[in-house]
């Protein structure tokens, strides 16, 4: 038996294929399911199975064409009830597979119907595939699908974690969710793990009591990202094929009216010089999470980029959460780049936030704000400017100092400030904890 993981990192999430003597068992495949299908290809591998282990919050499920382009067999949870024809997977009702067999279990609490997948090959279990039930030191949050159930469901989480440590300490342990993902409760560590492994260091096995383990579930509630309202339903109904990764050049005048202009090019460039009225969001492992979660929800999209930049690999991160809408990219600007905003090191940000008219934003998450901060500075967490609004503390007619963590979501910040007509000036590749440090250096000089 073998297990190849497939990572998305923007998404904190992994799909998995199993091999065994020719047959394949393909895990929570992503939309782009070319990747998983060339890795089966490649290695000579018919597949047997596709299994879902739940209804998926965080990205459009590419399980039933994968099914559909290799005549496998779709395997949902069966509470998920699904639109589409798929074979309903039922706690302890084995699925044969000829030298292999699935049992599923069913472990409910990230979702109601969430169900988890033994592998046994000649009796012998050898793979739990655990989705967003038991994670590596974690477990999936369980208020995803609303406040009012979210303590029920992590009820239901604490029996499904001990129904799955159950299981023999030896066995491979394969979840979904992983570090990065908004669906953990707490930050996950490693990608994979064993039973036993979790038994022994996972924190949330070591509390004996349903209700303790209610409250530390929902102790620090985590945001959710505001596209994962439009997963659920599209993973019920069933999702179309991926789209072209490639889009149509565009001239600066030739972006529709209607269409949200995102710039995907580097900070420095952004700053330099973007078009009016647009977005930066550089060109990252998360570009699709952030773009998803700030703006619209499938209302048209043009792409601002450099020569050359890869704008296929931003095309399918949209395109993984259900996004299809981008109309096309613009690699000249020409002389219409006049949206600019001014990018600082950690020495001349600090020196700036000396001076009288400093006022400092920070866009990082409240939790991030518990553990440390910077007297005065204005708090709003950067998807809360979109949504609440530019906080009406920050004078227009002053330098706006904006910081998160590392310089990312304060680049995306600044970009959104400057189209409001604000004049941003954003720390770059450091954060609120290095300036708390700076300024503890200076204050003992």
């Amino acid at each position: 038996m073998d297990v190849m993981s497939f990572r998305t990192p923007g998404l904190g999430d992994q799909t998995y294929l199993l091999t065994h003597e020719g047959k394949g068992v393909l895990v929570d495949p992503q939309r782009d399911i070319d990747r998983f299908l060339r890795a089966a290809a490649a290695r000579d591998v018919d597949l047997r199975f596709v299994l879902e282990t739940h209804l998926h919050n965080d990205y459009v499920s590419g399980a039933e064409q994968a099914a559909l382009r290799t005549g496998a067999e779709l395997v949902l949870p069966a509470a998920a009830a699904a639109a589409y024809r798929h074979t309903p997977a039922f706690h302890l009702e084995e699925i044969d597979g000829g030298g292999l067999v699935i049992r599923p279990i069913h472990t409910p609490g990230h979702t109601p119907e969430h169900t988890s997948y033994l592998v046994l090959i000649d009796g012998e279990p050898v793979a739990i595939f655990s989705g967003g039930s038991l994670l590596v030191t974690s477990a999936g949050r369980p208020d995803l699908l609303g406040p009012e159930r979210a303590r029920s469901l992590a009820r239901l989480q604490y029996v499904s974690l001990r129904r799955l440590a159950a299981l023999p300490p030896g066995l491979a342990l394969f979840p979904t969710h992983g570090e990065g993902s908004f669906c953990t409760t707490t930050g996950a560590g490693r990608l994979t793990s064993t039973i036993g492994s979790e038994i022994e260091h996972n924190p949330l096995l070591a509390i004996d009591d349903a209700d303790k383990f209610a409250d530390e579930l929902m102790a620090f509630p985590m945001p959710i990202p505001a596209f994962y309202r439009h997963m659920g339903p599209a993973n019920t109904l069933g999702v179309p094929p991926m789209p072209p990764v490639t889009v149509p050049a565009l001239g600066p005048d030739d972006v529709p009216a209607a269409s949200h202009v995102i710039d995907i090019r580097p900070r420095q460039a952004q700053a330099r010089g973007m078009l009016p009225g647009s977005l930066g969001i550089e060109s990252a492992d998360d570009f699709g999470s952030w773009a998803g979660w700030l703006l619209p929800y499938q209302e048209p999209i043009a792409l601002v980029a450099e020569p050359g930049q890869d704008v296929a690999e931003a095309v399918t991160q949209l395109a993984q959460i259900g996004i299809d809408s981008v109309h096309g990219v613009v690699r000249d600007l020409g002389e219409a780049a006049t949206q600019t905003y001014e990018l600082l090191d950690l020495t001349a940000f600090t020196e700036r936030l000396a001076q009288p008219d400093a006022q400092l934003l920070d866009v990082r998450m409240p939790s991030e704000w518990r553990q440390t901060w910077v007297a005065g500075a204005v708090k709003r967490f950067l998807p809360d400017l979109f949504t609440q609004g530019i906080p009406v503390e920050l004078d227009r007619d002053r330098p706006v100092l904006v910081a998160c963590g590392t310089g990312r979501r304060a680049a995306i910040a600044g970009s959104h400030l400057a189209r409001q007509g604000y004049r941003p000036v954003v720390l770059t590749d450091a954060g609120i904890p290095d300036i708390v440090t700076a300024l503890k250096a200076r204050d003992a000089a």
